[in-house]
C-alpha cells in the first residue's frame, strides 16, 4: 500500500502545480528562493513542483490525498488585522518552509503573517468528506476556508486537521492561514529557536514548516491508530478510533511482507489484541517492521500503518541497573541531533536529506539519536524505525532566559507535552521521553516525569537531562568536553551521559559564519577531531565497564549555524573524520571490544623506537627513574642501551595487556604518574599495577604500535620534548597533550632489544 500511496502523491503534486494559486498560475505571486549562507546537496533540487511530495503520515496512510505544498501567497500581518479573504497577497512563500529560511523565499523574521492559496477539490472525491491537514505550524494558526473560520490550533510541533466539507464550494476554493509566533519572547516551547541567534541558540522557525494536504474520507472513517507491542505476552494491541456516523466494526490485519501473520477485530475505540507468537523483534541490528491494515465497517475506510515488536524497560544486569531492549542490555551510543538545516532551517529540503542524517548515524556506527528539544515530521521517525536507531525524544523546552515559567506557560507546556506524546506514541524507535533539558524552563519535573510514565509505561522517562534532579528512570549528567566522571547508577536508576563532546573544527567554505565558529574545544583539522573523539570514546568504554554507565550522547552530528562541533559540516558536504575508523570504534564499543583495536605484542625483551620524522634514531629509555627518549646507536654506551631495553610481560593489572619492565632494574616498571611517565618499583598496590599496565593498539599513525593506558583509557604513551607523557590530544595546558603530531608521537616501532 505504501508504494501506491507514494506514487499517487507524486502524481497529485504535479496536478496541484496546475491549479490556481500555484506557481506559474495567472495572478499568483512569484516565488524566488533566497540564498542561504551555505547550501546543502539538496538545496538546488527544491522548487514549487516538488516541495516534499511524499505522503507525510506513514503510520496512518490512505491511497488518495492532495498535496498543498508549493507556492502560497504571503504577507506580514498586524495584530487585530482582518484576514485577507478574497484578497491577493503580493508576496510568495514556498510551503512548507519556515519564513526565516532561504527555501521559503521570504528569509525574514515576522511575528504575525498571512498565508493564502486557492485549490480545486478533485472531481472523484464527490460524495466524501474532505479533511484539511497541517503537519505543523509554529506557533498559533487560525484557518479560514472560503471566508469561514475552520478552526485554530496552538503549538508549534504537532499536527492538526479540520473537516472542511461544509465549507467547500463548486469550482475554486480559498484557504487563508493566520499565524502568530512570538518565538522566545514568551514562555512557549521553542527549543533552540531564538530571535537573536548565536552560540547554542539558532534561527527561529515561524509559520508553516511541515506538509499541508487534503484527504477524502467516507462518512465513517478511521481518525487515529495507536499500536502498542507486548513482547512478553506475544501480542500487539491496536486501538483504532473512528469519526463520523455509523462506525461499528474495526478489522486489523498484520502482515510480514505479503504474508498475513495475525488478525483481530472489535469496535472502534476498543483495544484489539492480535496474537504474535514467535514474532521477529525490532532492534538496531534488525529493524524489522510489520505492516498493518485497518478496515472500518468491512472496507468503508481502509488505512495502512506499521509497527516493530520490541520491549523497553529497566533491569539489573550483573548487579548494575541498565536500560533493556527486548530484555537485553544494549549500550546506547549516539549523538545530539538538533534537526537544523542551512537552507530550510527547521525543515529538511527533501525526504532524501531527512533520511541522510539518520543514515549517517548508522554509517558511523551509532545506534542512538537524541532528538534534541525539537519534534520532527512523521517521516523522520519512519526513517528511524526503518533504518534502526534508538531515539531519545526531547520535549522542546521553554526559553531559558525567561526564568521560571508563569502559570499560563506551565499550563500550555503540559498541553503541548501531551500532544507530542499522543502524536508519537506509536513510533517504534522512541525508547525514552526527555521532559526537560538542563532545567531550561523546568518546573515540577518529578511530577511531570510521573505523568509521562503514567501515559506510557512501556517506555523510559528522563525527567531532566543534565540535572542532578528530578524524577524518571535515569541519573543523567552533561559534561563538556568530558566524558569526565559522571555519576554511577543510584536509587534504582540507570546512569547515562546525556551530553559530552563539543570538539570543533572550522572547514573553510562550509561555514554558516566564516571565522566565527564556536565550540567547547577547538581543533585544527579533522584528524585531530577524530583522534580526540576516539580518545573520549575509550574513556566512555571504561565508564560503561567500571561505573555502570549505560549510554553516551556525543555533541554532535553536524555543525549548526555558528556551532562548529559537528562530525559533519552544517551543509552535510564534508565529513570531518574518517567514516570507517569512527564506525569501527563505535561498533567496537557496542560489542565490548577495545575502541582502538588490539595487537599482540609478544612477551620478551624489546626496544621502542620513535617513529616521528627526523627522530628515528631516538628510543624510549629511562634516566634517573624518568622516562624520556634519547639517541641510541650501535656504538653507544652499553648502559644507555640497557636503559633503552624493556622486558614485555603480562600486564600487572590485566594479563590481556602488557607491562614494560626495565631489564637493568628488574622489578621496576614503566608507569604513569601525574601526567608523566617514570620507571618505578612495584609497591603491590592496585593503583600502581593499573598505572603500569599498557594495552597494545594498532599504531595511531597507521603503522607500528601505540600503548594505551589501562587505567586511563584514551591516553597514550607519547614522547614530546624528549620526555615521555601520558597524553591525549586535548591541547590543554599539559605540554604532552599538545595536539600537533599526537598520533605520530604516540606510535612506536618495536625493534630487537639494544641489550640482551
Amino acid at each position: 500500500m505504501r508504494r501506491a500511496v507514494l506514487v499517487l502523491g507524486v502524481v497529485l503534486t504535479t496536478l496541484v502545480a496546475l491549479l490556481p494559486g500555484a506557481a506559474g498560475a495567472p495572478g499568483s505571486a512569484e516565488w524566488r528562493p533566497g540564498k542561504p549562507p551555505i547550501s546543502t546537496p539538496w538545496t538546488g533540487q527544491v522548487g514549487p513542483g516538488n516541495a516534499l511530495p511524499e505522503y507525510p503520515r506513514p503510520q496512518l496512510t490512505r491511497s488518495e490525498w492532495l498535496n498543498l505544498n508549493g507556492v502560497w501567497q504571503w504577507a506580514p500581518a498586524r495584530e487585530g488585522e482582518a484576514p485577507p479573504i478574497g484578497r491577493r497577497l503580493d508576496r510568495a512563500v514556498l510551503v512548507p518552509f519556515a519564513v526565516e529560511s532561504a527555501l521559503s523565499g521570504v528569509m525574514e523574521r515576522h511575528e504575525r503573517m498571512w498565508y493564502r492559496r486557492e485549490f480545486l477539490v478533485p472531481e472523484g472525491w464527490r460524495g466524501r468528506r474532505v479533511q484539511l491537514h497541517f503537519g505543523a505550524v509554529d506557533w498559533r494558526a487560525e484557518v479560514w476556508v472560503n471566508g469561514v473560520r475552520a478552526g485554530a490550533h496552538t503549538g508549534g510541533y504537532t499536527g492538526f486537521s479540520f473537516d472542511i466539507t461544509g465549507l467547500l464550494r463548486a469550482g475554486g476554493n480559498e484557504v487563508v492561514v493566520g499565524v502568530f509566533d512570538p518565538s522566545d519572547a514568551t514562555g512557549i516551547p521553542v527549543g533552540k529557536q531564538s530571535r537573536n541567534p548565536g552560540g547554542v541558540y539558532y534561527t527561529a522557525a515561524s509559520g508553516i514548516w511541515q506538509t499541508v494536504w487534503l484527504e477524502p474520507v467516507p462518512e465513517a472513517y478511521v481518525s487515529e491508530v495507536d499500536i502498542t507491542p507486548d513482547v512478553a505476552a506475544g501480542r500487539v494491541s491496536v486501538l483504532a478510533r473512528a469519526s463520523g456516523r455509523a462506525a461499528f466494526r474495526v478489522e486489523v490485519v498484520v502482515r510480514d511482507g505479503d504474508r498475513v501473520v495475525g488478525r483481530g477485530s472489535g469496535r472502534p475505540g476498543a483495544v484489539i489484541s492480535v496474537a504474535m507468537p514467535g514474532a521477529r523483534l525490532w532492534s538496531p541490528d534488525d529493524p524489522f517492521l510489520y505492516g498493518v491494515e485497518v478496515r472500518l465497517n468491512g472496507g468503508q475506510d481502509v488505512v495502512g500503518s506499521y509497527f516493530g515488536m520490541r520491549s523497553v524497560g529497566l533491569g539489573v544486569v550483573d548487579g548494575v541497573t541498565r536500560p533493556l531492549l527486548n530484555g537485553r542490555f544494549v549500550y546506547q551510543m549516539g549523538t545530539l541531533d538538533q534537526g537544523y538545516w542551512p537552507d530550510g532551517i527547521y525543515t529538511a529540503p527533501t525526504d532524501e536529506a531527512l533520511r541522510f542524517d539518520i543514515q549517517a548515524h548508522k554509517d558511523l556506527g551509532f545506534n542512538t539519536i537524541r532528538k534534541h528539544i525539537k519534534v520532527e515530521p512523521a517521516r523522520w521517525y519512519y526513517w528511524a524505525d526503518r533504518l534502526g536507531l534508538l531515539v531519545w525524544q526531547d520535549m522542546p523546552s521553554m526559553p531559558l532566559h525567561l526564568g521560571s515559567p508563569t502559570a499560563a506557560a506551565r499550563s500550555n507546556f503540559e498541553v503541548e507535552l501531551r500532544e507530542v506524546y499522543e502524536q508519537l506514541r506509536s513510533v517504534t524507535s522512541i525508547v525514552q521521553w526527555v521532559v526537560f533539558n538542563e532545567s531550561w524552563g523546568e518546573y515540577d519535573s518529578a511530577r511531570l516525569a510521573g505523568l509521562v510514565r503514567g501515559w506510557d509505561p512501556g517506555r523510559l522517562v528522563n525527567g531532566n537531562s543534565g540535572s542532578p534532579c528530578c524524577g524518571g528512570d535515569f541519573v543523567d549528567d552533561h559534561i563538556y568536553v568530558g566524558p569526565g566522571s559522571p555519576r554511577p547508577p543510584a536509587d534504582g536508576k540507570a546512569a547515562v551521559l546525556g551530553e559530552y563532546g563539543s570538539v570543533g573544527v572550522m572547514v573553510p567554505g562550509h561555514e554558516w559564519g566564516p571565522g566565527r565558529g564556536v565550540s567547547a574545544e577547538m581543533k585544527a583539522d579533522g584528524a585531530a577531531l577524530e583522534a580526540r573523539y576516539l580518545g573520549m570514546l575509550a574513556q566512555v568504554q571504561k565508564l560503561a565497564r567500571e561505573r555502570g554507565n549505560s549510554a553516551a550522547i556525543f555533541t554532535q552530528l553536524t555543525d549548526v549555524e555558528v556551532e562548529v562541533n559537528g562530525l559533519y559540516t552544517y551543509d552535510r558536504k564534508v565529513l570531518k573524520v574518517d567514516r570507517e575508523r569512527v564506525r569501527a570504534a563505535n561498533l567496537a564499543l557496542l560489542s565490548g571490544k577495545p575502541v582502538f583495536g588490539a595487537v599482540d605484542v609478544p612477551v620478551g625483551p624489546v626496544s621502542l623506537q620513535v617513529t616521528t620524522e627526523g627522530l628515528h634514531d631516538r628510543y624510549l629509555r629511562h634516566a634517573g627513574g624518568v622516562a624520556r627518549t634519547d639517541v641510541v646507536t650501535g656504538e653507544g654506551d652499553p648502559g644507555l642501551k640497557a636503559d633503552a631495553t624493556w622486558r614485555v610481560v603480562a600486564g600487572l593489572a590485566d594479563p590481556a595487556c602488557r607491562s614494560l619492565e626495565s631489564v637493568n632494574f628488574p622489578g621496576e616498571f614503566l608507569r604513569h604518574r601525574g601526567g608523566r611517565v617514570y620507571r618505578e618499583g612495584d609497591d603491590g598496590s592496585a593503583g600502581f599495577r593499573g598505572a603500569a599496565t599498557w594495552c597494545a593498539r594498532p599504531g595511531l599513525a597507521g603503522d607500528g604500535v601505540s600503548f594505551e593506558s589501562w587505567d586511563r583509557p584514551g591516553r597514550f604513551l607519547r614522547h614530546y620534548g624528549a620526555l615521555i607523557w601520558l597524553a591525549d590530544n586535548s591541547g590543554d595546558a599539559v605540554p604532552g597533550n599538545n595536539a600537533g603530531l599526537f598520533n605520530r608521537d604516540s606510535t612506536w616501532r618495536l625493534t630487537p632489544p639494544w641489550a640482551g
